[in-house]
């Protein structure tokens, strides 16, 4: 029967899993650390790679003879040498809707803190009595009525999409690829202008994979409306971090709410970590009870179902490349 290689820590409902495998024939190794030099001596016995958020490299791939697919226990493939693996015809694999929900309500977090001020509202009750004054400057805001532009309308993106029309929120979004493939019916509207879409937005909201070059960067902060509030749930380096410090400082955003980070954890001087207006979470949207569960018995179901010949192909990455 085929060996399956899990790389990171899964939750307990994906080990019952593993265990229920091994009944029927399976074996695995299990490396909990994330690093890939941690995993990568044991890749070569592999016919599947169950893995979290950390790097595949053609080298590793490379030592694995028999590898036949490689699932994801994320929706972020960007440290994953997909064209090895396309030379290869190994499948990559994600868990499809298994943490949408958990981000998109982190992403819903984001927006009403950043509008309501929570943070900056928590420090002014701890300060005392002198500080207390502050909340009849009525800072924060309505998010009621505002418009949202949501970058990337995947599954997260159009989740949230109906979440924030339950707040009453005017909602557009911008992703050329799934406009390309077809834009689902009845949700929201699209944009194709990025340039006139924030300048429309009060709030936005990003959900895109990385690029070779950020998304937003001087020009597009230039191109928002002041007093604008930033979301971002995606991965480090869709936002340049140096342009949001200075639309941050200058008051041109007026809060930033940042779940990624271009280096992780960031450094300590990061002018993101000692803003007051920034909203920050350790890369942990995705990271809820559920959503574990859910992403661990997924990535591995997704292995086998694989191997056995039965995935569903909206769970495939590089389904196209392979001929599937």
């Amino acid at each position: 029967m085929p060996h399956l290689l899990v790389a990171g820590k899964l939750h307990p409902a994906g080990l019952h899993l593993l265990e229920e495998l091994g009944r029927r024939g399976y074996t695995h190794d299990y490396v909990e650390e994330i690093a890939e030099s941690a995993y990568a001596p044991l890749v070569h016995n592999a016919d599947a790679l169950i893995m979290r958020v950390q790097p595949l490299t053609a080298a590793t791939i490379a030592k694995a003879p028999r590898l036949k697919v490689v699932s994801s226990h994320g929706v972020g493939v960007d440290l994953v040498d997909i064209p090895a693996l396309n030379a290869r015809g190994i499948a990559l694999t994600i868990p499809g809707m298994a943490n949408a929900t958990s981000v998109a309500e982190h992403a819903m977090l984001q927006l009403l803190a950043g509008a309501k001020q929570a943070l900056k509202a928590d420090r002014i009750v701890r300060e005392g009595p002198g500080a207390w004054g502050w909340r009849n400057r009525m800072e924060s805001r309505e998010i009621s009525g505002k418009r949202l532009l949501i970058l990337g309308f995947g599954r997260i993106g159009r989740t949230l999409a109906r979440m924030a029309a339950a707040f009453e929120m005017e909602v557009r979004a911008y992703d050329p690829s799934t406009l390309k493939r077809g834009w689902p019916e009845g949700l929201v509207q699209p944009v194709t202008d990025l340039k006139e879409a924030l300048a429309w937005a009060d709030f936005v909201s990003i959900h895109v994979p990385r690029k070779d070059r950020p998304l937003i960067g001087s020009a597009e902060f230039a191109q928002m409306k002041p007093g604008v509030i930033l979301a971002t749930t995606s991965r480090g380096g869709v936002v340049c971090e140096v342009a949001l410090a200075e639309a941050l400082a200058s008051g041109h955003v007026a809060a930033a709410a940042i779940d990624v980070f271009a280096e992780e954890p960031p450094r300590p001087d990061s002018p993101l970590l000692v803003s007051d207006r920034t909203i920050l979470s350790p890369h942990s949207a995705g990271l809820t009870q559920e959503a574990g569960a859910r992403m661990a018995v997924t990535s591995v179901q997704n292995a086998v179902d694989y191997l056995e010949g039965r995935l569903d192909p909206a769970f495939l990455v590089n389904g196209e490349a392979l001929g599937l």
